[in-house]
């Protein structure tokens, strides 16, 4: 393969964000590599991309592995000149904070936060001597505050936001896009609607983000002329409570 390529980081089932980003960056015309820790979702992900006539490959990647996050990376510079990196991996449950194991906490922030340096600091090596592209990542409700319940989520996801920030100070004079994303609001994907079916049925019509939605966002950063470039962007449906 050949032309521009965007590797997404957390691509899941075929109905979640994921695999939504990945058929978007697809239609616009660009090479995609779907990384992803389960090889049976990231085949049905890539085929309903390839059906649609667009280019796909897949890479299994823990993005909390140094190692198996370069070699995603490598497998998508196979397809061609990389233009955009996505960080949509994550992780989210309600826990107490009585209930909390430093384990369980670990966890949560080893996928929320470490797996984005790894995957940032991979892409600006990458990105860096090109002096161009972009490097996106998806924030949620938990990087502005912390709800009860919610301490592990909302640490990661915060330090997740502040890194970010961080980074776009650092490497956006020198030609790179990065921006964060905040989800506000419950997605409408297979997680959601196998966990909380009747809390969508209560959020009623666009109660809650539809994850094509989401991926037209995602493009339109990633399509943003330097000279006005957003670093952050909410998103949250019409009806949200923010």
């Amino acid at each position: 393969m050949s032309g521009k390529v965007a590797i997404i980081f957390g691509v899941g089932a075929v109905q979640g964000l994921g695999a939504a980003l990945a058929r978007k960056f697809a239609k616009e015309g660009m090479n995609v590599l779907l990384a992803g820790r389960t090889q049976e979702k990231l085949d049905k992900a890539a085929e309903s991309i390839t059906e649609g006539g667009g280019k796909a490959a897949t890479a299994i990647a823990d993005v909390t592995r140094p190692d198996e996050v370069a070699r995603a990376f490598d497998a998508a510079e196979k397809l061609g000149e990389l233009e955009a990196v996505l960080y949509n991996a994550g992780n989210n449950a309600i826990i107490p904070f009585m209930e909390l194991t430093p384990e369980r906490f670990e966890e949560f922030w080893r996928v929320g936060c470490l797996g984005g340096f790894h995957v940032g600091q991979e892409a600006v090596r990458r990105l860096l001597p090109r002096g161009h592209g972009s490097i996106l990542f998806t924030g949620a409700s938990g990087s502005l505050r912390g709800k009860a319940n919610f301490a592990h989520f909302a640490s990661a996801k915060a330090a997740l936001r502040n890194m970010v920030q961080s980074m776009a100070r650092e490497f956006g004079p020198q030609g790179l896009h990065i921006g964060h994303v905040v989800i506000d609001g419950v997605i409408n994907g297979e997680m959601a609607r196998s966990r909380f079916q009747a809390y969508l049925d209560k959020l009623g019509d666009d109660g809650a983000l539809e994850p094509d939605a989401i991926a037209e966002a995602f493009w339109a950063l990633h399509e943003q002329p330097r000279s006005a470039w957003t670093h952050e962007l909410d998103l949250r449906p019409f009806k949200e409570n923010w």
